[in-house]
């Protein structure tokens, strides 16, 4: 059995990065590792992945969990210092649209 270990070893995303991804599509996370990888070689596909994780956030913040959102705020962080192109203009976790 290939564990999440292995998963992550072959694509480009954190352990983390894939659990906000299998959080958001509400998927298993060999399916979102995979989701995950194949956005990456897509274009603008890292922002896309970003904004999966600002949704995430967004979801956790309305129900108050902050420990959830502090969370997720790292992985954000470590995301976007990784993949700068998908770093958003402003900060659209702030804010509830």
């Amino acid at each position: 059995m290939i564990s999440l270990d292995d998963i992550v070893g072959m694509c480009d995303l954190s352990e983390e990065e894939i659990l906000a991804i299998a959080e958001h599509e509400h998927v298993p996370e060999g399916v979102a590792a995979a989701y995950g990888d194949y956005l990456a070689h897509e274009a603008h596909g890292y922002e896309t992945i970003g904004r999966m994780i600002i949704d995430d956030i967004r979801v956790a913040q309305a129900r108050g969990d902050r420990d959830h959102v502090r969370m997720l705020l790292h992985v954000l962080h470590h995301f976007v210092r990784n993949h700068p192109e998908a770093a958003p203009h402003q900060h659209p976790w702030s804010s509830v649209a």
